[in-house]
């Protein structure tokens, strides 16, 4: 019984993210809001086709601070 309803609730996250991530442009947008959600990588890859592998590099990617223009 519990299985069943895990396997259940795994289906509406998926079509929960598959939805809210569908308007968003790029995948990396896609990981970073997902992981914000609290989702593990591994969900995030199976959810969009991918790795967990890319999503790690992708949620590392994130962390790192953004250059600022004209700064040297």
């Amino acid at each position: 019984m519990a299985d069943d309803i895990s396997a259940k609730l795994d289906i509406l996250i998926k079509l929960q993210a598959a939805a809210l991530t569908s308007q968003m442009g790029s995948t990396k947008d896609k990981i970073l809001f997902l992981a914000q959600a609290g989702l593990r990588p591994t969900l995030i890859a199976e959810i969009l086709g991918t790795t967990a592998n890319h999503v790690n590099v992708a949620l590392s990617q994130g962390r790192k601070p953004k250059p600022t223009k004209g700064k040297k």
